[in-house]
């Protein structure tokens, strides 16, 4: 059902986000990434103690490509 939209702004809009007005059948954001972190990076929550005594983090990435997106179109 179509709609009347007044004055938009868009202060920001991330490289892998969507900005959509008015009708739409089917959006698909396509987006890629490779993240490394050491032990202890990801955890949440209240009073939390991590304990890490020899961490490290192997960044090197031996072979050329990764799986991409390919068939996500």
């Amino acid at each position: 059902m179509p709609a009347f939209v007044g004055a938009v702004q868009v202060i920001n809009l991330g490289s892998s986000g969507v900005f959509h007005i008015g009708d739409v059948f089917q959006i698909q954001p396509l987006s890629n990434s490779k993240t490394f972190a050491g032990a202890g990076s990801f955890n949440t929550g209240d009073g939390l103690s991590v304990y890490n005594e020899r961490s490290s983090t192997n960044t090197y990435d031996q072979d050329g490509l990764d799986q991409g997106n390919y068939f996500n179109v």
